[in-house]
């Protein structure tokens, strides 16, 4: 892990890190190729080319921001969106592993 990031994601609690470190292997698991990793504007995110993912964490939640999280709203209808389109997921909800790995491809397949 970009050292950025884990001084970034360290500022959490464990359940908070247990998250992102969960989802941040499911991304990359799902990526075309090996997304180059980051800080912009201190919010975690991977990138392929101009394409992106962030995974954003808060005390009790983690938002993802990928272009392609809005196409699989249905799916994901016992989550909840932002007003911006991003998928928010709670400590207290299962990680939707098979459609967060749709998600994470068709994004960062650009």
């Amino acid at each position: 892990m970009n050292e950025q990031v884990k001084e970034q994601i360290n500022n959490y609690s464990a359940e908070v890190i247990d998250m992102f470190e969960r989802l941040r292997q499911l991304l990359l698991d799902s990526a075309p190729c090996e997304p180059e990793e980051k800080l912009w504007a201190k919010l975690p995110s991977y990138y392929v080319g101009k394409t992106f993912v962030r995974l954003i964490p808060f005390k009790d939640h983690i938002n993802i921001e990928a272009q392609a999280a809005l196409s699989h709203e249905e799916e994901l209808a016992g989550y909840k969106f932002t007003p911006k389109g991003m998928l928010q997921i709670y400590l207290r909800q299962d990680i939707p592993s098979d459609i967060l790995k749709r998600i994470f491809a068709e994004t960062l397949a650009g």
